[in-house]
């Protein structure tokens, strides 16, 4: 399925944005079902509206192309991997890549890729969890990880962090960490964040880094997120002030039960999109 259905049907060729859609669930840690995440992105994404109000634009006519899906589950290095050649491939194409997951697992090739291609790169992290531990589970690339990893990379920033164990707090940068009980009280300190990232950008978002009550459909739901515009427009002025290279949605979790979830990724997608290419 494309993103956006039959609304938005772009050749490869002459599409400058590309979803790369990886339904991987192998190392998540408590409850399943994030490796459904992406088809239930695609299928939310036919309901959209293609005209983005606030930027008074239409981002899909740069072109959208939703390639097939990265499937791999022999080992997380080997889905690492798989998604770091993919990345690599577009990038060297000139596109934009959109990763959609899967759990965050998925993101550390996409993290690889960006940073042989992009001298001057932060990662950006979207995230109720710190994700800086150095293994767990027995894995190195375990979601838990992810961080981790990407410090190894590049600079990271990380938004909306709510949660951690005792061992990841000696690994800590205190002027790049920002927690989300931090700018509930003190919104200027999206701008501290802001000043803290180089010339180019990635932006990793998992879901949960939203509160629960806007999305419950993820792997570690944690109360206490930061409210919907508020992050949008954090991430619209990232977008306005820096070079975003490309970012990741990953943590769906979806539910028959609750379909809001999954036009909310959808759409925060496509509003990134606007953001980007208005």
């Amino acid at each position: 399925m494309n993103f956006g259905g039959n609304e938005v049907v772009y050749d490869y060729s002459e599409s400058e944005i590309i979803i790369v859609p990886v339904p991987y669930d192998a190392t998540s840690t408590w409850m399943k079902g994030a490796d459904k995440g992406p088809e239930a992105i695609l299928q939310a994404s036919v309901n959209l509206e293609f005209y983005d109000v606030e930027t008074e634009s239409e981002a899909h006519l740069k072109g959208i192309n939703t390639i097939e899906p990265i499937i791999e589950k022999e080992t997380p290095e080997k889905l690492v991997n798989a998604v770091y050649n993919k990345v690599l491939s577009l990038l060297s194409e000139n596109k934009f890549p959109v990763i959609i997951g899967g759990n965050h697992t998925v993101s550390i090739g996409a993290f690889k890729a960006f940073s042989e291609r992009f001298n001057n790169l932060t990662v950006l992290q979207l995230d109720a969890h710190a994700d800086l531990r150095q293994e767990y589970e027995g894995s190195p690339f375990n979601h838990a990880c992810v961080m981790a990893r990407a410090r190894e990379m590049a600079p990271i920033v990380q938004v909306g962090i709510r949660s951690m164990s005792e061992g990841e707090v000696s690994g800590l940068d205190r002027t790049r960490m920002f927690y989300s009980h931090e700018l509930y009280y003190d919104k200027s300190l999206y701008e501290r964040a802001l000043d803290t990232l180089t010339e180019n950008v990635y932006i990793t978002i998992d879901l949960d880094v939203f509160d629960p009550s806007l999305i419950p459909s993820t792997g570690t739901p944690e109360p206490g997120g930061p409210e919907y515009f508020e992050l949008l427009h954090f991430m619209r002025e990232v977008i306005k002030n820096r070079n975003v290279v490309g970012f990741d949605v990953v943590e769906l979790c979806p539910t028959a039960a609750n379909k809001a979830p999954d036009f909310v990724a959808a759409k925060i997608i496509y509003q990134l999109l606007s953001y980007r290419f208005a």
